[in-house]
C-alpha cells in the first residue's frame, strides 16, 4: 500500500532554501517515514531565480507571490525559510488557511510576532516546527540523554560561545541579516538564538539576564546582488549597519545555574564555531559544532589515575538518529541535522503529535533573546519570563 504523502510548498530558495531543499529530497530516503514529502513548489520574488532554483533543486513547480501558495489546495505543509521580518506575516496566513507550517529561527523579530504565531497555531490544531536544528546532532542527543539520565548530576554552569569571522572586513556588504528592520538583531538572533535554544533544551529555561552589545562596523557598501552564501557583491554606495556585531549575556536559570553567552561574527579565524559547555556536581560535557559528531565527557566517578575528558564519537546506531546513516565511525556533516529534524516532522505530521522544537520555543527564546536587548540599553538584569 502506497504512504500518504504531505505535499511540500517552500517559501525562500538561498541558503536555508538550500538545505532545506535537501532535506526534503533525502528525508524518505534514509528514515522509514509513515508519510512521504513530496515536493510540490517552491516560492520567491525573483522569478528567474526561484525558477532555476526549482530545476536545480526538484521542486515541481514555483510561485512568485507566498499568498498564492499558502492558497493552494494541493499544499499541506508551508516552510517559511524567509528573513525574519516575514516569518510572522506567512506563518499566520498558512496556519489560517489550516497547513502544518515550520518556520525558520528565530521564531520573529519581535515576541509580540511569534506570541501570534503560536496563537494561530494552536487554534488550527496543526503541526509547527522551529528550525533550531542543531538539537538533532546525534551528539546533542546523547547529551540531552546523560543529562536526563542525571549522568553529570545537578547543572550548575552553561558556558557558550558562537563565534564566526564572515563580516571582519569593512567592505563585506550590508546584507540583510546587518539590517535591524529586516533581521530584527545581528550577531544576537543569528548566533544567540542557537546558544539560547540549547541551554533551554538541555539546561532548563532561563529566568533573568543581563547583557550587552556592540556594533563595530557602523557602515558597510550597500548590496549590489547577494548569493546563497551568506554574502554578494558590494556597491560603490555606504549604508548603516543598524544590528549588533557581538553580543554577549549572563544568565540565571530558574533550576540555579547560571550561564554565560557569547555571540560574534568578528572572532578572525573562527568560521561556525558553536561551542558549549555543561558542568554538573558528578561531570561535564561539552560540544562544538565544527566536530559535530563527537561530544566530550569528564565523570568525577572515573579512577582518579585516568580521570579526564573522553571524546565519544556519537556515530553509533546507538546513538540519536545515527541509526538511520552510516555504520560507525563514519560521520555526518552539517546537512543532516535538517534532514533528522525534518523525520520527526514528518512523523509529527503522521500521528498527530508534537514536534520539537515547535513555536512554543520560538515565544521562549525570543523573550530571552529581548530580555537581552532591554538589559543592554538599560544596563541592568531584565526578566526573560514570557
Amino acid at each position: 500500500m502506497a504512504k500518504k504523502t504531505v505535499n511540500v510548498g517552500l517559501v525562500g530558495y538561498q541558503f536555508m532554501g538550500k538545505a532545506h531543499s535537501n532535506a526534503y529530497r533525502q528525508v524518505a530516503r534514509f528514515f522509514d517515514l509513515d508519510v512521504q514529502p513530496v515536493m510540490k513548489a517552491i516560492c520567491g520574488r525573483n522569478e528567474a531565480n526561484v525558477r532555476a532554483a526549482a530545476e536545480k533543486y526538484g521542486w515541481e513547480s514555483y510561485e512568485t507571490d507566498w499568498k498564492k501558495l499558502v492558497a493552494r489546495d494541493d499544499i499541506d505543509l508551508i516552510d517559511v525559510s524567509t528573513p525574519g521580518n516575514s516569518h510572522a506575516e506567512i506563518a499566520i496566513g498558512a496556519l489560517n488557511a489550516g497547513k502544518h507550517v515550520v518556520c525558520e529561527k528565530p521564531l520573529a523579530n519581535t515576541l509580540a510576532d511569534t506570541r501570534e504565531m503560536l496563537a494561530a497555531a494552536q487554534k488550527a490544531g496543526v503541526v509547527h516546527a522551529l528550525c533550531h536544528v542543531y538539537r538533532k546532532a546525534p551528539a546533542i542527543g546523547l547529551a540531552k540523554q546523560l543529562i536526563s539520565e542525571d549522568v553529570i548530576g545537578k547543572i550548575y554552569h552553561f558556558r557558550a560561545t558562537y563565534l564566526q569571522d564572515w563580516i571582519v572586513d569593512p567592505n563585506f556588504p550590508l546584507v540583510w541579516r546587518l539590517q535591524k528592520e529586516v533581521a530584527g538583531s545581528g550577531s544576537h538572533g543569528d548566533l544567540n538564538a542557537h546558544l539560547i535554544d540549547m541551554a533551554r533544551y538541555l539546561v532548563g529555561e532561563i529566568a533573568e539576564v543581563s547583557g550587552m552589545m556592540e556594533t563595530f562596523v557602523k557602515q558597510r557598501p550597500k548590496l549590489a546582488a547577494s548569493d546563497d552564501r551568506l554574502g554578494g557583491k558590494a556597491s560603490d554606495e555606504m549604508g548603516d549597519v543598524t544590528v549588533d556585531d557581538a553580543a554577549l549575556f549572563l544568565a540565571r536559570f530558574e533550576n540555579g545555574a547560571v550561564g554565560t553567552f557569547e555571540a560574534t561574527r568578528f572572532a578572525l579565524g573562527r568560521k561556525n564555531y558553536n561551542r558549549f559547555e555543561i558542568n554538573g556536581s558528578k561531570g561535564s560535557i561539552a560540544f562544538n559544532l565544527e566536530r559535530m559528531n563527537e561530544l566530550e565527557l569528564y565523570l568525577a566517578s572515573d579512577p582518579e589515575n585516568i580521570r579526564g575528558f573522553r571524546t565519544i564519537a556519537a556515530t553509533d546506531s546507538m546513538h540519536p538518529y545515527a541509526g538511520a546513516w552510516w555504520p560507525v565511525g563514519h560521520i555526518i556533516g552539517y546537512e543532516h541535522t535538517f534532514i533528522n529534524l525534518m523525520s520527526d516532522l514528518f512523523q509529527a505530521i503522521a500521528h498527530g503529535t508534537p514536534v520539537n522544537p515547535n513555536f512554543e520555543d520560538g515565544v521562549r527564546n525570543q523573550a530571552v533573546l529581548e530580555a537581552v536587548e532591554k538589559s543592554a540599553a538599560t544596563r541592568q538584569w531584565e526578566s526573560a519570563a514570557i
